[in-house]
């Protein structure tokens, strides 16, 4: 009787021990014996992350009893993993040995922050990416990230894509490609378009939300991009990536990599193509790309060449539609010109050297050259001729002075320079960088009329006439100083950037002349940061940055000597609380983006009747970002984000003109006080739950986006209702993903996206306006209608 009564016990028993937590822990420490503080600690193929303390210490805790792999990584070292089973607490111990080659990721550290940063951002790996990478435009892998909202002209992600990070557009986002900037010299927008399926040659993407560290390139008013494409990766391989989807989508992908050859030498190459229809009525894409990169590893220094390339041809689908097409015709489109197309192409060469030059100094530099050119070619209806500097054509006594025309906009671009860092680590305390660039472009801009209606009466329609042909110059150089030095459980940062910038363009002198002019900006941007460590795991933080950015071209173009926009400044306070726990991580930011001088479009047109952005003296964006992660248990996993914000712009003055006279005609205006910044959603939010069992995933992908002024003025109608907005809008997905190892393949994956589960109808983006003619006033909208349910197929293959 007392064998059963014990067996009853031990069977009732057994789930509590299952049940039990226990922890991890351990040292790192180098091979002199130093202690290694901020390595990187996770737990391979779980989801867990930790970093070490000053002391080197790191513990995950309430662990079920089970088999783990604890994986320990740290810059100059070599990477380590033990096997650990636990059935009660247990220590693993590390002991890294530094590595006798130079890690790339020594690269893009100038430009980056390190884990316990007074700074809020987000590090997305190569596996975060792959996770959602099936063809899809680079913005797309980033929407479950904090603040952002991504939108497609075409509706389905791919072809003209769109990011904003809190609110602020791709204008306001520095983005980098291995430190060297990519945003465009004159629009200073980022097109990844330009680069189709660059995520596929990605290794890790930083994002730093606010001003961030001094970077390279335009000023960051939104956030930062730091991208590292492919590093290291000692194993040859090849793998082969095939998507079919919704809309006639294609994307075929084949990459390959040598290995780490004689312990010096390795190559990696990519190759792809993207096609679709588009969600949108004709809003094609044609999509070419290919990637390869050689490096040398020395003992003391690495030598690495990237040359990548992407060609796009896309049906343009830019117009939008009204509000009544939404819900009749949401997939129409304005334009049916055959040839209504956008057709670009740039290639890029990337030479970088890095090398030790002892065991604390560390020097980078790198030289790029990138090549674009293209052209838009639209169909115009009735247009004046002389805008396009046609003689008038005389036909049977009749002046003809308008007519239908094909016209072609070119841009042919060439953006070189060099960029260079010095990392000098005395101690494991305190460190500095001195880190800088000059970059250079020249851009040659023409127009031409490459048919016109009125030419049939001479026998052909083809003329090809340049009526616009100016060039452009742009330097931008910048060298900045940075320290961090640890006292104790506080981090001290401190950053200095100078940078100068000279413009020189084709623009408007005043309003019946035009010429050749130049503008010289210089800035000076402080940035200063603390971080104080609660615990081993826990810190909080705050830091000050100030950043400042110049127009862009329309800005210059579009005004002349007299009504040049001012550039605009940017004081960025952020604080917050970060903490690890092993199987819950979260961050908790808040911030105060606080602009003098913000430039936006007030409808205001200048001597010459160009309309230009305005400066508004005072605006602002405050709120809380939260970025959370908890695995419930071994197989369940939760990941969420939220941001709750407030934008405003304190007062501006909005002018309507008559359209049919300009400026030299009447014009109303209407001021506004406190009216909040277009496409600023006061909430924004991200949810993710992730089931696993053995090779098989599920998840569940939301997004919630609350409702976005069109425009700045915050109008309402008759009964206090706020018109011109975009609607609130909240849309699940569902990923399938099942791997498996056979036949000697190392890895065939599948992976089923379903997109817009629910079939919601939305807009993610869209516009509005104002007009007066012959005395009457009124307001127009647009919208970007975005795919109902979808899917993307993809089949991986790894060899």
């Amino acid at each position: 009787m007392k064998k059963l009564r014990f067996a009853v016990l031990a069977a009732l028993l057994c789930p509590l021990v299952a049940l039990a937590q226990f922890k991890i822990s351990g040292k790192v420490t180098g091979t002199n014996g130093n202690t290694l503080s901020g390595a990187g600690v996770k737990l391979k193929n779980k989801g867990f992350t930790a970093g070490t303390n000053t002391n080197g210490v790191y513990e995950f805790t309430n662990l079920p009893a089970g088999n783990y792999t604890v994986v320990v990584s740290y810059l100059g070292y070599a990477t380590q993993e033990k096997n650990v089973i636990i059935s009660t607490n247990a220590t693993a111990d590390f002991t890294l040995d530094q590595l006798s080659f130079v890690a790339d990721e020594v690269v893009v550290s100038a430009t980056r922050v390190a884990k316990n940063a007074a700074f809020t951002y987000k590090n997305l790996s190569k596996a975060d990416l792959d996770k959602t990478n099936q063809g899809q435009d680079l913005p797309y892998l980033l929407n479950q990230t904090p603040s952002v909202v991504v939108t497609s002209d075409a509706g389905a992600g791919i072809g003209y894509t769109g990011i904003r990070i809190r609110g602020s557009d791709a204008t306001r986002i520095n983005v980098t490609l291995n430190g060297i900037p990519l945003n465009d010299a004159e629009s200073q927008g980022s097109f990844f378009i330009n680069l189709p399926d660059l995520a596929s040659s990605v290794d890790n993407i930083q994002i730093q939300r606010g001003v961030g560290t001094s970077t390279n390139g335009a000023g960051a008013f939104g956030a930062s991009l730091n991208i590292q494409t492919t590093t290291r990766r000692d194993s040859a391989y090849a793998e082969l990536n095939n998507t079919y989807g919704s809309f006639d989508t294609w994307r075929n992908t084949v990459s390959a990599g040598t290995g780490l050859i004689n312990n010096k030498f390795s190559f990696d190459a990519r190759l792809s193509r993207i096609k679709s229809d588009g969600y949108v009525d004709r809003a094609s894409s044609n999509l070419k790309s290919f990637f390869v990169t050689g490096a040398y590893y020395g003992k003391n220094d690495i030598l690495r060449a990237n040359v990548f390339s992407g060609t796009e041809k896309t049906y343009q689908a830019w117009n939008g539609i009204d509000r009544e097409m939404m819900e009749t015709n949401r997939r129409h489109n304005d334009f049916t010109y055959d040839n209504q197309t956008d057709n670009y192409q740039q290639d890029h060469y990337q030479l970088f050297y890095t090398r030790n030059l002892g065991k604390q100094l560390v020097a980078n530099a790198a030289l790029h050259y990138t090549y674009g050119r293209g052209y838009y070619e639209e169909f115009k209806e009735n247009r004046t001729l002389a805008d396009y500097k046609i003689e008038p054509v005389v036909i049977g006594g009749t002046t003809i002075t308008k007519s239908d025309l094909v016209r072609r906009l070119w841009l042919d671009n060439d953006f070189y320079g060099a960029t260079y860092s010095l990392a000098y680590t005395p101690s494991n305390k305190l460190n500095f960088t001195l880190g800088g660039a000059y970059n250079r472009y020249e851009g040659r801009h023409f127009d031409e009329v490459i048919w016109a209606q009125f030419a049939n009466y001479n026998g052909s329609g083809s003329i090809r006439h340049i009526y616009d042909d100016n060039d452009a110059f742009k330097g931008d150089f910048n060298i900045f100083g940075r320290v961090n030095y640890q006292l104790d459980k506080l981090n001290i940062y401190a950053d200095l950037q100078y940078r100068n910038v000279f413009y020189s363009f084709y623009g408007k002198v005043d309003a019946t002349s035009s010429a050749q002019q130049n503008a010289r900006l210089a800035f000076f941007n402080p940035k200063f940061g603390l971080t104080y460590s609660l615990t081993d795991r826990s810190n909080v933080y705050a830091s000050v940055a100030v950043g400042n950015k110049e127009p862009n071209r329309r800005d210059f173009t579009d005004s002349n000597t007299g009504t040049r926009p001012k550039h605009e400044n940017l004081t960025d306070i952020e604080f917050g609380y970060r903490t690890q726990q092993g199987d819950f991580n979260i961050g908790a930011n808040g911030f105060a983006m606080l602009y003098k001088d913000q430039l936006i479009n007030t409808g205001k047109l200048n001597e010459v009747g160009g309309q230009t952005r305005q400066n508004v003296p005072d605006s602002y964006r405050i709120g809380l970002e939260l970025d959370a992660r908890w695995q419930i248990v071994k197989n369940f996993s939760w990941t969420a984000t939220a941001t709750l914000s407030q934008s405003k712009i304190k007062n501006f003055t909005e002018y309507v003109y008559d359209d049919a006279e300009g400026r030299e005609g009447e014009f109303i205006t209407f001021n506004y006080n406190n009216t909040n910044i277009a496409y600023s959603p006061r909430f924004i939010g991200s949810n993710e739950f992730a089931y696993t069992y053995k090779n098989a995933g599920i998840a569940l992908i939301s997004k919630y986006v609350g409702e976005q002024n069109l425009d700045n003025t915050g109008g309402k109608d008759e009964n206090g209702k706020i018109v011109r907005v975009l609607d609130a809008f909240f849309i699940n997905d569902v990923r399938f993903t099942y791997n498996v190892k056979t036949l000697g393949v190392k890895n065939i994956g599948l992976n089923f996206l379903v997109n817009n589960v629910f079939n919601v109808r939305y807009a993610a983006n869209g516009g509005a306006g104002a007009y007066l003619s012959d005395g009457y006033f009124g307001r127009y909208e647009y919208f970007y209608p975005q795919a109902t349910r979808n899917f993307l197929l993809s089949l991986n293959l790894k060899f």
